[in-house]
């Protein structure tokens, strides 16, 4: 009979980890002992998946409000900083936001609207539509975004983060301005050094402001790229992707992960016999249909990841060749053809009408993905997923 069972996805439970410890040997001996207890075997192509948090936990890449404020002052000069385009996160931004502030005399915070980066609002379309406001042209001062729109609280959080982000300010001895604008130029009529925090656009805000007459210009990942004092630091992404740790204090992205998920691999390969594929995960990419929150808060889903999960899929769409190619067919005779299909497609099915509708994404983007809703961002004490079948198609037996 043919094998019923697809893809499979497991969350698999690990000791809490600490700065120092054998990230390596945790997790080979997480995903062993997983096996022995639930029976399940190791095949060629499994993936083992960990996330980025216990890299970071484990490497002790964290800095301080200090540490942040220290490099803020001396790239910044320590006077007005523009502050644009943050998103509005208590985990991600708060901590960051409390450095720079400490960093600076005065912060003048520009707020993207109606929405944040990532799709946390502030107000919502329909109001802007009523009360007759552009957000691509218009600028709103504090006192006008209140007129028109109140307290408005996130709908998840219950935060009215304007109020918070400036409270934040004030309780760190920093004087603080706030506008709303989604024109990045608009904050050089306030300052000349600024900090843009947006993450995906990063290099068009940089290059815009530059551009226009901006001084000193960085944006979250060109602060804490070198340790301060000894502390963490991530030379290639700095502050963006660091999470909460404390109230004073960040855990960075981790950095130089490419010899852990090598390392991985290797042992996982001694102790099973098998070639298995190794990652570092971070959010997954996918949008929430109802916040409207797009997930992809971190630079990349996955800093680091083993060579065979290089590329994109390259799938047929089963259900086109069922109702065009094999329309006359079924049961057996039918499984048969498109079985045929699978096994002689050629290396690249890009532009093929039978690829149309499956996933253009690079595989660590769809298994980190997979990976993220697996562990979640709870309490479930699964910071390491085991994948299996990722690979296999229709034919695999």
């Amino acid at each position: 009979m043919s094998r019923m069972v697809g893809t499979v996805s497991r969350g698999i439970r690990a000791p809490i980890i600490r700065e120092g410890d054998d990230l390596k040997q945790i997790v080979v001996e997480s995903v062993l002992e997983a096996a022995a207890q639930e029976g399940f075997a190791f095949h060629d192509r499994d993936v083992v998946a960990m996330t980025e948090a216990i890299v970071a936990r484990a490497q002790g890449n964290y800095a301080t409000v200090d540490d942040i404020a220290a490099d803020v002052r001396q790239k910044l000069g320590g006077e007005t900083v523009g502050v644009i385009f943050p998103i509005l996160s208590r985990n991600r931004f708060a901590i960051c936001l409390r450095g720079i502030a400490m960093g600076a005399k005065k912060v003048v915070l520009m707020l993207s609207y109606p929405s944040d980066e990532v799709g946390n609002h502030l107000v919502d379309w329909d109001s802007l539509d009523e009360k007759g406001i552009d957000p691509y042209r218009d600028v709103l001062t504090l006192e006008k975004y209140r007129e028109l729109f109140g307290y408005q609280k996130h709908r998840f959080t219950g935060v009215d983060y304007v109020d918070y982000y400036a409270e934040l300010i004030r309780g760190c001895g920093a004087e603080v301005e706030i506008l709303f604008a989604n024109d990045a130029r608009e904050i050089l009529k306030h300052t000349k050094n600024v900090i843009h925090c947006d993450i995906h656009t990063r290099a068009r805000t940089s290059r815009i402001l530059k551009a226009a007459g901006g001084e000193r210009i960085f944006g979250l990942d060109e602060l804490m790229t070198a340790p301060v004092d000894g502390s963490g630091y991530n030379e290639q992404y700095g502050l963006l992707g660091s999470n909460k740790a404390t109230e004073d204090k960040v855990k960075l992205f981790p950095r130089d992960c490419q010899p852990l998920v090598d390392a991985i691999q290797a042992e996982l390969q001694e102790k099973t016999g098998k070639h298995i594929e190794v990652m570092v995960y971070g959010d997954g990419a996918f949008k929430d249909p109802i916040g409207k929150i797009w997930e992809l808060a971190d630079p990349v889903v996955s800093p680091a990841y083993t060579a065979g999960l290089v590329g994109t899929p390259n799938e047929l769409k089963l259900k086109y060749l069922a109702d065009n190619d094999f329309a006359s067919l079924s049961g057996e005779a039918l499984k048969e053809a498109i079985s045929g299909e699978i096994r002689k497609k050629d290396g690249s099915l890009v532009g093929q009408m039978v690829s149309e509708g499956t996933t253009p994404r690079r595989l660590t983007d769809l298994i980190g993905s997979l990976c993220d809703l697996t562990s979640g961002s709870g309490d479930k004490g699964t910071p390491i997923v085991f994948i299996q079948g990722y690979f296999d198609n229709y034919t695999a037996e």
